[in-house]
Order: structure tokens, then sequence, then C-alpha cells
């Protein structure tokens, strides 16, 4: 398919007259445009649902979730990656973003990069992949041959592989074993895709890292138990999770905290459970890190079960 064939490459009929609008008026064209995003991924929340569980199986397999993307999806997938670690305490190459060009492309485009498709394949042969990652290509118009040269190489290598496009059809979704097709319709800005395809595709990837963290053990109720206290706010934060988790005051949880050498979810465990910290680490490795089986793995003991 042409590039002028694409949906996200079409003309948006309500904003032909764009470079005539006020201020308000564009804020409100894209506003209205915006509100359609999230319609246009409903349909596809199942092959979501899919990635997540893919991505969940990997974590706990000691595999890797790897994006990788040109442009303003390459971007995206970094962006997602680099939110992990301080979010959900994890190694930062647990959830890894690659973006055609390198880390220079975050900033300038790298000529001719996004159009190699032995470039995706050799990013990937760096990283080491092995068929415990799961590797998921991000591009708008589901034709970049950066993402189509490393999914292919990545399902040679027996990795589960998805594709977040916004164009049906795609090249792309053809070289996925999960494709999520999802067509926001033209821009208000003709083939920028920074706009509606990029907030579907941050979206989705929010869901997914976020979706597979959570069945792993990375939250306790809707609370983020793994976050990692590199600044004062959160510290702040870890003790509020811990008093909203256990009922316990401010001073109980910072010492509690501090007890626990600074691990969020060793303390929420440690008082939800009572029990010091090192019967507190042997519940959690019972329960896989699931701070909720943890504490029901303690009550059964309690009563002797």
């Amino acid at each position: 398919m042409e590039l002028r064939e694409l949906v996200t490459e079409t003309r948006n009929l309500d904003t032909w007259n764009l470079d005539e609008m006020t201020p308000l008026e564009i804020a409100q064209v894209m506003n209205r445009n915006d509100a359609r995003v999230p319609k246009a991924i409903t349909p596809h929340l199942e092959q979501i649902a899919r990635i997540i569980s893919a991505v969940e199986h990997a974590f706990l397999n000691g595999g890797r979730l790897i994006y990788m993307g040109a442009g303003t999806s390459g971007r995206l997938g970094v962006l997602d990656a680099s939110e992990c670690p301080p979010t959900f305490g994890v190694s930062e190459d647990q959830v890894v973003g690659l973006i055609a060009g390198g880390d220079i492309a975050l900033r300038s485009p790298v000529e001719g990069a996004e159009d190699n498709m032995d470039l995706g394949e050799e990013d990937l042969k760096k990283i080491c992949i092995t068929d415990k990652d799961v590797v998921i290509g991000l591009a708008a118009s589901g034709r970049t041959p950066y993402v189509v040269g490393g999914l292919r190489y990545a399902r040679n290598v027996g990795c589960i592989t998805a594709a977040v496009v916004c164009n049906s059809g795609s090249r792309i979704a053809e070289e996925a074993d999960i494709p999520v097709e999802i067509e926001v319709g033209p821009e208000i800005l003709t083939g920028s895709t920074r706009l509606k395809a990029g907030t579907a595709q941050k979206l989705v990837l929010n869901m997914i890292s976020t979706g597979a963290m959570v069945r792993t053990g990375k939250a306790y109720q809707n609370l983020m138990v793994n976050v990692v206290q590199s600044n004062q706010k959160l510290c702040t934060r870890a003790e509020n999770i811990v008093m909203d988790a256990t009922g316990a005051d401010r001073e109980t949880a910072r010492k509690v905290i501090d007890k626990a050498e600074g691990n969020v979810k060793l303390a929420v465990v440690m008082i939800l459970a009572e029990r010091g910290v090192d019967e507190a680490k042997d519940l959690l490795g019972q329960s896989a890190g699931h701070v909720r089986e943890a504490v029901r793995i303690a009550g059964q003991k309690r009563e002797g079960r």
C-alpha cells in the first residue's frame, strides 16, 4: 500500500481550515478528535489482553519485554521502558526500548535508520534476545522496515511477537503473532502521527506494561508496592502506600519501611501478616512476590492449616 493511501496519511475533513482557526477552535477540534482514540482501541482489548498475558509469562520465566520502533513510535517505547524501573522496582533491562538510529534519535532524526530492515535485526542481536522474550513492533504506518526486520528476526529466534500499529492490513501486523491495528482516522494535521496515532500507542503501551507488572505481583490492591524511593516525593509516597495498605500511621509506616531497608512491599507484608523481616521475606518467596497471597499464607499458618 502506498503511503498516501494509509488512513493516517489522509486529510481530516474537520480541519481543512486549520490554518484559519483561533486558538480556542484548534483546542476544541483537537479535543474532539482525541476523544475518539479510546473508542478506537475498544475493539482490540482482547488482543491487548493476549499481549499482557504473553509478557506476564515472559517475566515469570526470566524473559523481557522489548519495544522497537522509529520516530514517535520508537520514542514512546523508550518512554514506557524507562518508566518501569522507578514505578515497579524492576531492573533496567527487564523492559527495553529500541529506537531506529539509537539514543541520538530520541532528540534528532537519524537519516535512513528506519528504512533499514537489517538494522532492526542487528539491534535485537546486540541485546541478545532469546525465545523467552516478547518483542513488540511499534509503527503508526504499519510498514516501517526497521520494525519489519526486527519482528521477522524475533520470530525466527522463537520470541512471541506483537505489533501496535494504526492502519489495517499492515505489513508489520503480518509479521506479528499478536497484531493490534487501531484505526484512529486522519490526523488534524495531515500525516502528523505524533497526535492521535501516538496517543493510541501510548495508551496501549500503558496497558501492556502496567497489566503485566500487576499480574506479576508489582501491585497490592491498586498500590505501587514496588515503588523505588529515589527522591523525597517518592519517600513520602512509599509511606502513603504503606499507610493506605495497612492502616498504620505515618510514624509506624516509616519505621517499618526502614526495617525493611526501603522495601515497601516487604513493609506491607510485615504489618499485615504481623511478621518480622525474615519471615515476611519467606512469605513473599512462597507467594511469588504477591502481597495478597503472602498475607493469605500467613493467615493459614496462624490458623494451623
